[in-house]
């Protein structure tokens, strides 16, 4: 099943198989580290669903969903923590052990 990252919902992860969009969007999307490979979290589209936020290499990007649609994922799954969370570092590894 070919999946675009426009597709997968908030509190979700995915892995980046490829970028399919024009060159001067592809490298603006590689400069920020959107490469293949990387693991990304959707963490909230705005109320009308345009833009999407990701959590992406330790910060958050904020993208339109014309621009998802030619970013291709694959390994969506829900994620363990719920974005919003005030979980700490602290109680994650009290849960782990």
């Amino acid at each position: 099943m070919d999946q675009t990252l426009k597709d997968v919902k908030p509190g979700c992860t995915c892995e980046v198989v490829s970028i399919d969009c024009s060159n001067v969007l592809k490298n603006r999307l590689l400069c920020m580290g959107v490469t293949p490979g990387t693991c990304v979290e959707v963490v909230k589209c705005a109320p009308l669903g345009d833009p999407i936020e990701l959590r992406i290499r330790h910060y958050n990007l904020s993208i339109r969903k014309s621009e998802a649609s030619g970013i291709h994922v694959n390994n969506v799954q829900k994620c363990q923590i719920p974005t919003g969370s005030t979980t700490t570092e602290r109680d994650i590894q009290r849960s782990v052990s």
